[in-house]
């Protein structure tokens, strides 16, 4: 029998969740074996799992799993070396030559496991089946207002958390703009027709920021892109891949610029293809805000789980999209599954 186990997210500021309970009751139906380990930070409660069929194990005790169940989680696993001998699904970073993500795929040869990585499951005209990638914009762009707003003060943007929901989200994040006047930024958006540019794109529009929106037609010159420098905001909300044109050179701290504020919402630092060249590091919950000049300011933003600000919405929409991809678990030699493995398969040759 197809073994799912969902495993508790050990990740610091960490509370989402890639399946729902009425999800694990549909998984059960179909015939697949589900088990949830029990989580302290997880946003949808343990028990709701337990009434709808799932077997509960303890938090943490995935790597004693039966060596055929399928790990399910979504941040990385603890960096502690070990080999990794199971199938995981999870987000792994690790197909595009980060130096954490090689050190992760040699753990996976050395124990003989395989590496399913959401970010590459995908249909079969390339097109990812599941992406959080509207709540990351969604909560990327109030960050990015939030380092804005303390900007105004003379100030770095303070730490961050999570909200029970969006409503919630928009009450702060006023209250921050309107103790800074009645001035707001504009700001421009790479990648606005995606779904992380919709959501960031969205968020501004509930907070009065207008907004320029640029996709394919707008960037397919590969630059340079001067016109970012005349707003206050810069938006980046697509996915660094070969050929992707630098929107942000090196120099830019020290051009003439309106620029004050970077939301890298796609957060690939690591990266070679990454087209922001003005940093080098992920920002943290702690720590939003990247200075990387002082007069005048220049702060980036990247925090690489950005959806978990907003934990139950994103979570109940990913695991929408997720579900019906789960449900084929017991076909993984073919489909969105056989895809996948394919794409770690070849990352393992360049290793």
């Amino acid at each position: 029998m197809t073994h799912l186990w969902v495993r508790a997210e050990q990740r610091e500021n960490e509370e989402r969740v890639g399946l729902t309970p009425s999800g694990a009751a549909r998984l059960i139906a179909a015939g697949i074996k589900v088990t949830v380990e029990d989580s302290t930070s997880r946003c949808l409660p343990t028990d709701a799992y337990a009434q709808a069929g799932a077997t509960i194990a303890p938090e943490n005790s995935w790597p004693t799993a039966p060596n055929d169940a399928i790990i399910f989680g979504l941040k990385e696993l603890p960096d502690d070396g070990t080999a990794l001998a199971h199938r995981h699904i999870m987000f792994g970073h690790a197909f595009k030559g980060q130096p954490s993500g090689q050190i992760l795929l040699k753990r996976f040869q050395e124990g003989g496991g395989t590496l399913l990585d959401l970010e590459y499951l995908v249909d079969e005209v390339g097109r990812r089946v599941a992406a959080f990638g509207y709540w990351a914009g969604y909560a990327g762009a109030a960050v990015a207002l939030k380092c804005w707003a303390a900007q105004q003060k003379n100030r770095i943007a303070g730490p961050v958390g999570t909200y029970p929901s969006s409503t919630h989200l928009l009450a702060d994040l006023q209250s921050d703009l309107v103790a800074t006047g009645s001035h707001r930024p504009t700001a421009l958006i790479i990648g606005a027709l995606g779904r992380v540019g919709t959501g960031a794109a969205d968020l501004c529009t509930a907070m009065g920021v207008p907004t320029a929106r640029w996709d394919m037609e707008e960037t397919q010159h590969g630059g340079p892109f001067p016109e970012i420098l005349t707003h206050d905001i810069f938006f980046n909300c697509i996915l660094a891949r070969p050929g992707t044109p630098v929107f942000v050179p090196a120099d830019t701290p020290h051009r003439a610029r309106k620029l004050t504020v970077i939301g890298d919402i796609a957060c690939d630092p690591d990266s070679d293809f990454s087209p922001i060249k003005v940093y080098d590091r992920t920002t943290t919950w702690h720590a939003p805000a990247l200075r990387v000049h002082d007069a005048p300011p220049l702060d980036v933003t990247a925090i690489d789980n950005l959806p978990s600000m907003l934990p139950v919405e994103s979570s109940e929409d990913y695991a929408e999209q997720l579900l019906p991809s789960l449900l084929t678990l017991t076909m993984m030699q073919s489909g969105v599954w056989g895809r996948g493995k394919a794409t770690f398969d070849k990352a393992l040759t360049q290793l």
